[in-house]
């Protein structure tokens, strides 16, 4: 599919090295050293040549098993550490020649951050808490507070302004840090796995709520994680990482049907089809004249659709994003998928 919103953020070439003069190391070997180059020199290759753009809008989710850079390549586009060497764009503009003063105020007014430890201050309430960066910020009292009321009403916390982090649920806590992020009206939003310490029924419950969020503000997100379930539920696209380096960036059906190489495989293996496969990958072409059941959506996931698909006696004519109709679907292409057989079952 091709893109056509603007790159808010993209890195080109970008490492980040641990180790004795990473930066004369990585220009030794003319900015690619290779994994033995590392080795060799006993360097680590936190982030190894990372290319990538995340556009203007989309839920850009950063995956990979424990130990494969997701976190560092967070920090790096963020610079909250400095990258050993490449290139950093925002918003059309090279962050790595900031100085610290001016990362600061990017920081403060452009890009909100949340992680997966909450962070509170214990000391201050919830509408305290979520003015703490308008504060820092110099904003007046009365309209920091007003803006954080704002916000804290966003994320379903209204009416708990003055309790305590210590006396609200760990989902509670979240929503309070979601709401800190927000209160500076972020461009570009960094969750890294702000959901893994949560009971599985409360992360489902914030998933949903991060999904409502996005559908109402439209930010630009990076969002890492190591659950590819949660992965496939929130992304536009997915880049999963191994040992420092970008190996594959699709959209989460892309990753499913064409994965780069087996480690890729991996990660889709038990996946239900369903859950992924959108009614573009399976219709068939042409329309239904006049007996369609009705009309549904090349982006519809097998999983949302199949009840009313398989209920139905007649096939259902399928629309592409601009509304013309491109294909129909019935109960057969429905069956494939769930009983895994046909679309790279």
């Amino acid at each position: 599919m091709t893109q056509t919103r603007p790159a808010l953020l993209e890195c080109n070439d970008l490492w980040k090295v641990y180790g004795h003069n990473p930066e004369g190391f990585v220009k030794a070997y003319a900015g690619s050293p290779s994994a033995e180059d590392l080795q060799a020199h006993h360097m680590v290759g936190a982030v190894r040549k990372a290319n990538v753009k995340i556009y203007e809008g989309e839920i850009f989710v950063i995956m990979g098993l424990s130990g494969s850079g997701k976190s560092t390549l967070v920090r790096c586009l963020s610079r909250l550490i400095q990258p050993t060497a490449g290139e950093l764009i925002f918003d059309g503009q090279d962050i790595l020649s900031k100085s610290d003063k001016q990362l600061i105020e990017i920081r403060r007014k452009r890009m909100g951050m949340v992680f997966q430890h909450f962070a509170l201050l214990p000391h201050l309430t919830v509408l305290q808490n979520a003015a703490f960066p308008l504060e820092v910020q110099g904003m007046p009292r009365a309209k920091r507070e007003e803006r954080a009321r704002e916000v804290i009403e966003l994320v379903g916390l209204k009416g708990r302004e003055n309790y305590y982090p210590a006396q609200l649920s760990g989902g509670q806590q979240q929503r309070v840090g979601i709401a800190r992020s927000l209160a500076v009206e972020p461009d570009l939003w960094f969750l890294d796995e702000p959901f893994s310490a949560l009971d599985p029924l409360i992360r489902r419950e914030m998933q949903d709520e991060f999904l409502r969020l996005q559908g109402m503000l439209k930010k630009t997100i990076v969002f890492i994680t190591h659950d590819f379930d949660e992965a496939i539920r929130l992304a536009d696209r997915i880049a999963v990482m191994r040992d420092g380096e970008i190996v594959q960036v699709a959209r989460p059906e892309e990753l499913v049907l064409n994965p780069a190489d087996d480690y890729v495989s991996e990660f889709t293996r038990y996946i239900p089809r369903a859950k992924v496969l959108t009614l573009r990958s399976i219709m068939r072409p042409g329309a239904v004249d006049g007996t369609a059941a009705g009309t549904l959506s090349v982006t519809d996931r097998v999983e949302s659709i199949a009840d009313e698909v398989e209920r139905s006696d007649t096939d259902f004519n399928i629309a592409d994003e601009d509304g013309r109709t491109v294909g129909h679907i019935g109960r057969r292409e429905i069956i494939d998928v769930l009983i895994g057989r046909g679309v790279n079952a």
